[in-house]
């Protein structure tokens, strides 16, 4: 909702600078109008437009999409809570500020409204020329809201009442009071952005253009009509939610009566904001685009084509075939965290896990990899330690995890099925709390990457020093990891003798990463098949170098693990 929002105030302001570059001078006051209220729903509805959604239902014959969102997880971080959460305090100062603004415009909003109702039903009422007629008690300017026209007889002439009530019959039945309402509400919920009261001003403005336009096709005097307007001046200019007769600024609209009309072919001009909105359609989804590009898709089927060749030991399912007990490692459609996604599943474990105090006091830390099994019904089973550190870390995972509500069951081929899920915790003390941290011996967490394609390797270099398993920065694959994810699914090919032998299974090579960021001694430390094993130490010692991992600002040697799935299809 945030990004949402964000974007739609961008597109305003955007579109004000584009209205006030090519719409401002002309006087096509209808088009403008139209134009002025499509800027607002073009706005609100172009972030809504996500290219991504398409791009995800083209489903390509591997599970990269799931190996980034659902497989490869982010880390959750447990502290101690002793320091001043900043930015959360912040964000919800700013909610809070964000909040207190939309609820005084809104009391603004129903007061003034409240206000003309309350006038309209004390006022006399008259019926001149098809209109309501309100007659003010007292002196003030003339105004307009829907069909109701208020004016106060006696501070006009007969000439003047007749100008006054051809202006502001225009506002009723051209409905200007709607465009008017518009803007007061994107103003109450965009507040803060100056672009919206800009909008607002111009709408409001370009209003009485056109009534001012409607006063002289009906034959009164340009000048005399001006000077009306110019006596009316020392009235207070109107702020409310009414059409008023003497919206400032006057000089705005006496210009525009002088103006010569703008020529016919001026109304293609228009039509410009059709590619804008395309443009901002484009931009609010650059990082969908960037992330799922057509040109990947199509690689990683067009290498899936070539490189796999489907035999008949090949293991396949049908609806019908899937054994009840079976669990899967992965699925056409993984679990989801039912409230809220990763999203959800990240605030619900940072919420309910507690640091025990007595692995504080100890100084105990570090990662803790927790398995656990979503049922068909979406229930947590099997909740296991994959990877343990102390004890009460160990109790205190397996607890929230074994807490968790019911999650969105993964599927397979339309169907609910039990489907494995792995979450690293990392509980960590801050270093004022017991000096400086220890660093117990832990392996990085990836999960499965599905073998595709090739390319040839590149020498390893050498270690020298000390070697870490867990550093203050791991180090870091050219792109992150979904880079490393592209680079590992482009690269590795899946050997033909295997595939022909039906070999398959999951791979785990264990590398070093030295001080210059280059790939050093990898090996299998989880063969399958000498095939497969030789396959995977290929590509992963053809990697570029990478982002040193760094200890006390120091780029040292890490140890790292990668699991690489070769799967037959």
């Amino acid at each position: 909702m945030l990004a949402y929002f964000l974007k739609v105030n961008v597109a305003i302001a955007l579109f004000y600078a584009f209205y006030r570059l090519f719409f401002y001078k002309d006087t096509f006051f209808g088009w403008r109008r139209t134009a002025l209220l499509c800027f607002f729903a073009i706005s609100a509805a172009v972030p809504l437009l996500n290219i991504q959604t398409w791009i995800t239902e083209q489903k390509p014959m591997v599970a990269m999409v799931d190996l980034y969102a659902n497989v490869v997880l982010p880390e959750f971080t447990v502290s101690p809570q002793t320091t001043i959460d900043w930015k959360n305090m912040i964000r919800k100062a700013a909610t809070f500020a964000y909040w207190g603004g939309v609820a005084f415009l809104i009391i603004r909003f129903f007061i003034q409204l409240a206000g003309i109702i309350r006038l309209a039903c004390r006022c006399r009422t008259v019926r001149i020329g098809g209109s309501n007629i309100h007659l003010l008690s007292r002196e003030g300017g003339p105004f307009s809201f829907f069909h109701w026209i208020f004016i106060y007889p006696s501070s006009h002439t007969e000439e003047e009442f007749n100008e006054i009530l051809t202006h502001e019959q225009t506002h009723a039945r051209q409905w200007h009071s709607i465009d008017v309402i518009i803007s007061e509400l994107v103003c109450i919920l965009c507040w803060f952005n100056p672009f919206a009261w800009l909008m607002k001003r111009e709408i409001r403005t370009n209003l009485e253009y056109m009534a001012d336009a409607r006063v002289l096709e009906n034959g009164y005097d340009s000048k005399a009509y001006q000077y009306h307007l110019l006596g009316l001046s020392h009235h207070k200019a109107a702020a409310t939610i009414y059409n008023s007769f003497n919206v400032l600024p006057l000089k705005k609209r006496i210009k525009m009566m002088n103006k010569k009309r703008t020529k016919e072919i001026g109304r293609t001009k228009y039509l410009m904001f059709l590619p804008l909105a395309v443009l901002l359609m484009i931009i609010s989804n650059i990082e969908a685009v960037a992330r799922t590009t057509k040109q990947l898709a199509t690689e990683v089927i067009e290498a899936v084509d070539t490189s796999m060749e489907p035999t008949p030991k090949a293991i396949t399912h049908t609806n019908d075939s899937i054994p009840e007990d079976v669990i899967f490692e992965v699925v056409e459609v993984s679990p989801e965290f039912t409230d809220g996604g990763m999203d959800g599943l990240i605030k619900y474990l940072s919420k309910n896990l507690k640091y025990p105090v007595e692995a504080q006091k100890a100084g105990i830390q570090g990662r803790v990899v927790v398995k656990f099994v979503v049922d068909k019904d979406g229930s947590i089973i099997q909740p296991q330690i994959a990877r343990g550190i102390d004890p009460a870390l160990d109790k205190e995972a397996i607890r929230v995890i074994s807490a968790m509500p019911k999650w969105k069951p993964g599927t397979q081929r339309g169907k609910a099925v039990k489907a494995r899920f792995t979450v690293p915790v990392m509980f960590k003390l801050p270093e004022d709390a017991k000096g400086e941290p220890a660093y117990a011996p832990v392996n990085t967490q990836l999960e499965e990457i599905v073998a595709v394609a090739y390319k040839p390797s590149t020498p390893n270099a050498k270690v020298e020093g000390d070697v870490f398993e867990v550093v203050e920065h791991m180090p870091e694959f050219p792109g992150g990891v979904q880079g490393m994810m592209q680079y590992i699914a482009r690269n590795l090919k899946y050997p033909t003798e295997a595939q022909k032998a039906g070999v398959q299974g999951k791979i785990i090579v264990e590398m070093i990463i030295n001080k210059e960021g280059n790939i050093t001694v990898p090996k299998v430390t989880r063969p399958v098949h000498p095939l497969l094993d030789a396959e995977a130490i290929r590509v992963i010692g053809s990697m570029p170098k990478w982002k040193p991992g760094t200890q006390k600002g120091q780029p040292v040697n890490v140890k790292y693990s990668v699991p690489i799935m070769f799967r037959l299809q």
